[in-house]
């Protein structure tokens, strides 16, 4: 009996099912305000030079910018229209008193800890160490979960996100926001990857796609929530502390969160795994079932597990051979360049002329059709036609904003929101398309390695926004190119519907790729598919 029969066993479609579901989502509801929350705190209002003390508005003046505007970061050395010599008429100099703010507008960490001009880049560096916070913690945090269990590191990370978000709602400087930032973007790391197991793991095979998009749809849900909260609480420090203060409730709920029945087993747990089976019985109302498992029966349904268990894989082993290379390589491509340029849309909202509060809503709202036609092009395009077809279409249209005028603001939202969109869509193939291409006994390493890209990609994205300040073009051609290229990556991937999983490096290596279609007959023809993903023949050359 396999670990998918067992659980429908004891019930993979009940009440336990649902309750486990609310426990992972609620908390999964208030990512997305960590996420995107620097699109309202650091957001960066209307400004320019505070005047001398012996200066004032009228006879004194600013300069006005190539925009007609007063310039943001110079002010007049002397009067305009003063006995002075003409070397000296129109002289400027820097912001030496500060800056004056529309404070109606935004209260961020841009106007308390003056981040504009010169400093304009640390609010960049601020964001991008944040997700290198979650980097690191995919990277700690998946070793320890392996070790200690889903539970104990899901129940910290919610705990140390409280307070690290807290913390930085009362931080006094940039340098204290910035590591508690980090912190938080190192406990996200813990939840997203304990709640993607435990989320999947105890439904049936034929759930797992549901609650995996379900899960999404609840995110989706968190981007709309963050611009409504933006706009009712417009101080950054309340905004950020409201949205932390939560995860102290959903770390006291992540108590009664069942730890991973695989978990368990494949550690020796045997009576702790007995006791959650029993556990989702009773609430399944298949009690009498699960007084009827026991630990030797446990161990004989999950007997290949265990044995696969036993044998150490590596990163190394990802690259060992050659179809593990092609494919290690083109998902790292393709999850490096949808992070890449999904947050170098999503972190750029202000800079599309449009109100701030109704794009964001409008971000979040894209990802609800995008997600629904994802699924509908994998299971009737295939996976490789849908990923490689999201990213190109994703960095088409990053590429189409370069070459629309600044004075057009509409096309160029219709064309960031259709990015993002493609965006969200590839990501949702990812998930699904990098489970299926990587064998059983190196899958968890295989998804780690891929989500480590992903978190590169976000990291590095703030970062060539600076880019900016030599040509405005730059980034956006930087985005838009990698982005091609990750779907230029993915064509190289093989198709996976309908093809069962993988178990070792041995079957993906005696796989065809381009398995070719022969003629065949009118009546034959109709009746067979194409699939271009399958064990070789005798003959047969799987290269």
């Amino acid at each position: 009996m396999a670990f998918s029969e067992l659980m429908d066993r004891v019930g993979s479609k009940g009440t336990f099912q649902f309750l486990n579901m609310v426990l992972l989502g609620l908390p999964v509801l208030g990512l997305a305000n960590h996420y995107l929350l620097q699109i309202f705190t650091a957001a960066t209002p209307p400004h320019h030079c505070r005047l001398p003390p012996n200066g004032s508005a009228g006879p004194w003046g600013l300069p006005e910018g190539p925009d007609g505007k007063p310039e943001t970061c110079l002010r007049f050395i002397y009067p305009p229209n003063t006995s002075l010599p003409n070397s000296t008429q129109g002289a400027t100099e820097p912001c030496l008193d500060g800056w004056v703010y529309d404070l109606h507008t935004v209260d961020s960490i841009v106007t308390e800890w003056d981040l504009v001009c010169d400093s304009r880049r640390l609010k960049e560096v601020a964001q991008s160490v944040f997700m290198a916070g979650t980097l690191v913690g995919g990277i700690v945090l998946g070793d320890l979960s392996d070790r200690f269990g889903r539970k104990p590191v899901l129940t910290c990370s919610y705990l140390l996100l409280a307070a690290s978000g807290s913390g930085a709602a009362f931080s006094p400087n940039l340098s204290i926001y910035t590591v508690f930032r980090f912190l938080s973007g190192w406990s996200i790391s813990g939840i997203v990857l304990s709640t993607t197991i435990l989320n999947v793991e105890c439904v049936s095979i034929q759930m797992r796609a549901i609650m995996s998009t379900l899960m999404g749809y609840i995110y989706t849900c968190g981007q709309f929530i963050l611009p409504g909260l933006a706009y009712a609480i417009p101080q950054w420090r309340w905004l950020q502390l409201t949205v932390s203060i939560p995860f102290f409730v959903f770390f006291l709920l992540s108590w009664w969160t069942p730890e991973s029945v695989r978990w368990a087993v494949l550690s020796g747990k045997f009576s702790k795994a007995l006791k959650i089976l029993r556990w989702m019985a009773a609430l399944n109302g298949k009690k009498e079932e699960g007084e009827k498992l026991s630990v030797e029966e446990l161990k004989f349904s999950m007997q290949k597990e265990i044995s696969l268990a036993k044998d150490k894989y590596s990163v190394a082993d990802l690259f060992r051979t050659p179809k593990m290379r092609r494919v290690t390589f083109c998902l790292s491509l393709a999850w490096f360049s949808t992070g890449f340029g999904y947050y170098s849309l999503a972190m750029s909202v202000e800079e599309f002329g449009v109100n701030l509060y109704v794009l964001q809503l409008i971000f979040g709202g894209v990802d609800i059709p995008a997600k629904f036609i994802t699924i509908m092009s994998i299971n009737h395009l295939g996976r490789h036609i849908t990923q490689a077809g999201a990213l190109l279409l994703a960095g088409g249209s990053i590429l189409a904003i370069f070459f629309v005028p600044s004075d057009l603001p509409t096309l160029r939202t219709v064309l960031a929101v259709f990015g993002k969109g493609c965006l969200s869509s590839s990501f949702s193939c990812l998930f699904l398309y990098t489970t299926e291409l990587y064998p059983t006994v190196i899958r968890q390493t295989g998804l780690g390695i891929s989500n480590m890209w992903t978190r590169v990609g976000s990291m590095l994205a703030p970062l060539v926004k600076i880019t900016g300040e030599l040509q405005p073009f730059i980034p956006t051609v930087i985005f838009g190119t990698v982005t091609l290229l990750g779907g230029s990556a993915a064509y190289f991937l093989p198709e996976t519907l309908n093809q069962p999983l993988p178990e070792t490096i041995k079957d993906v290596e005696n796989w065809c790729w381009q398995a070719k279609k022969p003629k065949q007959e009118p009546e034959a023809e109709k009746a067979s598919q194409r699939i271009p993903l399958q064990p070789c023949g005798p003959g047969q050359d799987p290269s």
